[in-house]
């Protein structure tokens, strides 16, 4: 079977607008044009739309989703399984999330009293979901779905005391970035490897077993990717190469 333009856009629901930009980056070719100039697709382009548009639900952007799709390897059926496990994850991670904040709402309708416990609950879900939909699949394509639900699992799991414990790191790690920014500090100074100690503290406080070339992997990422960089430079500029310079310098 095959479709023309108009007649995919319909049945996928992606703009004709949108199935030329992805022709003309090499994202999706039609299986021919005719004279007149018109595209047209066939089943493997259907299927090939069908893959884009699953990881482009999950986050993934264009440039690495072309990657995957034309790696000689690219195993289609995996890739479903793997978007099927994390479209569940995902689902239930709302799941908790939607009964975690309906149980706010009635308490506070009701004037009734919601203990700590419950409220932290919803904090850690919070903090969760945040990471989740901010750098959720890029860390899931980079370390696996497995690895990143470990991790989800591991906040949850924290104690009040832990959890307190890994926020005040996260905040004094933070601090004094921006503090040897303003100082002219060396990432190789020793106020570098203390923030670096602190930065492992903050990986490991879950019950993540340590793992120094990850450690460094994740300080690139806070220069490879711009919104790693812009959290850290909210307030000082060069915090996150700080960082990851420091890592790089002390983590052996």
């Amino acid at each position: 079977m095959e479709y023309s333009i108009q007649e995919l856009s319909r049945l996928s629901g992606v703009t004709t607008r949108t199935l030329r930009w992805y022709d003309q980056i090499g994202l999706l070719k039609p299986s021919r044009v005719a004279e007149s100039g018109y595209r047209y697709y066939g089943r493997a382009e259907v299927d090939r739309l069908q893959d884009i548009l699953y990881y482009r639900a999950l986050g993934v952007e264009l440039a690495r989703i072309k990657e995957c799709l034309d790696d000689p390897s690219f195993d289609r059926l995996a890739a479903l399984k793997s978007h099927l496990a994390a479209l569940e994850a995902e689902r239930e991670r709302l799941e908790t999330l939607i009964r975690s904040v309906k149980d706010t709402i009635r308490a506070e309708e009701r004037k009734e009293f919601m203990s700590d416990e419950q409220k932290f609950e919803a904090f850690k879900q919070r903090t969760v979901a945040h990471n989740e939909e901010v750098y959720g699949a890029e860390i899931r394509a980079k370390y696996g779905d497995k690895e990143v639900d470990e991790a989800n699992a591991a906040v949850m799991n924290l104690t009040q005391e832990q959890y307190r414990e890994w926020t005040g790191l996260g905040q004094e790690i933070q601090e004094r970035l921006e503090a040897a920014i303003r100082s002219g500090l060396s990432p190789e100074s020793e106020e570098g490897k203390e923030i670096c100690a602190l930065h492992r503290r903050w990986l490991t406080i879950t019950g993540n077993r340590y793992d120094p070339p990850k450690h460094r992997g994740i300080a690139e990422l806070y220069v490879m990717d711009e919104r790693f960089t812009a959290y850290y430079d909210k307030h000082i500029p060069g915090c996150a190469r700080f960082l990851r310079d420091a890592v790089i310098y002390w983590v052996k």
